[in-house]
């Protein structure tokens, strides 16, 4: 600031004025072009650490996230970084792999939020690849922390999660409505919030109809594409054409929507015209890409991210939050596949 001040033919203090934005220092238009002129021409850069320090405000708040390693969720970030922007502060982007990890990453989580933590950031998100409990480090607490498609199992910490739920009742409500009635359901590990969310869901929507889910027609694919074909051989199997064989297939996510696909072409069996497949996720490489492309509700990860970063820029503010768990819409993308 010397070297500006000397440069510009000013005081330091001058100098501090301008660089801090004072709206009632009484300083010229022409001498605010001066400095400002100067500040470019030497290249000066405010120290953000000592300013830091001076203001307790850092226009900084910490992500920390497995994220950056799993881009499926990646939309958690664009949405938080897009919303801070909004509100001119800045992310900074610890990644870190889970609470529970063992071997070369273990401790990184911990790590991961003392080196943002050690930045003075204002405020931590939290985010997770899938909704889950989760255990955050302790030092979390030191500053307002907000968790985005997660929850904390302590109960402690506000959380931003999908409304799992409404995505299942809405996902079975779009196969009623398309005249169908006997429903096969391809589930997640059923002792995840996403599974046991996305199948109450379908239940509702099923019990609302005056309906209700063949127990033999829920089969779990566990998560992934191979066990969505055998899910769907398993279903579709078990029961001979025209005798109660579902004519609608809901899986739990995309992945398993994937396997199923294979499963019916195999049989010699057409999509939608024999049997109309819903997904869950909206995993864009497999929904709409796949032939036909796939009929899915879609995780609000954008939507979370920015809602995360409202809710901590209330909680840095010292202002109410809505409530300790927030929940999103899940909408329903329309393709081909009902």
């Amino acid at each position: 600031m010397n070297d500006v001040a000397k440069h510009a033919g000013v005081s330091r203090t001058a100098v501090s004025f301008v660089l801090s934005n004072r709206e009632n220092a009484s300083i010229s238009e022409e001498t605010r072009a001066r400095i400002n002129q100067a500040v470019q021409e030497l290249g000066y850069r405010p120290n953000a650490g000592a300013r830091a320090l001076a203001s307790q405000r850092s226009d900084w708040y910490g992500i920390v996230t497995e994220i950056v390693t799993a881009p499926f969720a990646v939309d958690i970030i664009k949405g938080a970084q897009d919303q801070a922007w909004l509100d001119r502060k800045f992310l900074l982007i610890a990644p870190s792999d889970q609470a529970d990890a063992v071997g070369p990453n273990e401790g990184l989580e911990d790590a991961a939020t003392e080196k943002l933590l050690e930045q003075r950031v204002e405020g931590l998100l939290y985010a997770a690849t899938f909704h889950r409990a989760v255990h955050v480090p302790a030092s979390a607490n030191e500053v307002p922390t907000v968790l985005i498609n997660c929850f904390d199992a302590d109960g402690k910490l506000p959380s931003i999660v999908p409304d799992e739920r409404a995505g299942g009742r809405i996902a079975v409500e779009r196969l009623l409505r398309a005249g169908h009635s006997r429903i096969g359901i391809i589930n997640l590990d059923p002792n995840i919030p996403a599974a046991v969310g996305r199948l109450e869901g379908a239940r509702d929507a099923m019990e609302a109809s005056g309906l209700t889910l063949d127990p033999q027609l829920i089969v779990s694919g566990n998560a992934t594409a191979d066990g969505g074909y055998e899910a769907a051989c398993r279903i579709l199997d078990h029961y001979p054409a025209g005798a109660g064989r579902p004519t609608a297939l809901f899986c739990l996510n995309d992945r398993m929507a994937m396997g199923a696909y294979d499963a019916i072409k195999e049989r010699g069996l057409t999509i939608p015209a024999d049997i109309a497949v819903i997904g869950f996720d909206n995993q864009e490489l497999i929904a709409a890409y796949l032939r036909p492309k796939l009929t899915t509700v879609a995780l609000p990860f954008e939507k979370m991210g920015a809602l995360g970063v409202q809710t901590l820029a209330a909680l840095t503010a010292g202002q109410p939050i809505l409530a300790d768990q927030q929940l999103v819409d899940c909408p329903l993308l329309e393709r081909s596949s009902v």
